[in-house]
């Protein structure tokens, strides 16, 4: 089994910042992407940025220029530095990761989300 667990929600004013972390650990062979999903009240989980561990980086229009993605491959770990956070960047975060187990099966984790809140 894989784990993830995340860190650094929190609520902040328009206009500020905010930096999630996340942490994958268990029967981990190898991760390929990793990655932050978010959901907002009454709508669908949307990417909103992702990192290989190849350093490619991928991000939702939406938070270009605004939030950082960057990932630590020896520790399994990614973070996402939030900078100029709007009200509609209010949602549960989530981190996923992607990759193989220790059986060399693949895997797509998901942790127990983490609350931002933007206040205008």
């Amino acid at each position: 089994q894989v784990q993830l667990v995340e860190s650094g929600g929190g609520s902040v004013q328009a206009g500020g910042s905010l930096r999630l972390s996340c942490a994958a650990s268990g029967s981990i062979f190898s991760i390929n992407a990793m990655g932050w999903y978010r959901q907002a009240p009454g709508k669908q989980r949307e990417l909103v940025a992702a990192i290989t561990t190849g350093g490619r980086t991928n991000y939702a229009e939406s938070v270009k220029g605004r939030f950082t993605i960057s990932g630590d491959n020896a520790k399994n770990t990614v973070n996402l530095q939030m900078n100029s956070l709007k009200p509609e960047d209010t949602a549960v975060y989530y981190c996923n990761a992607q990759g193989t187990t220790s059986w060399r099966t693949p895997f797509g984790s998901w942790g127990q989300g983490t609350q931002v809140t933007v206040s205008s």
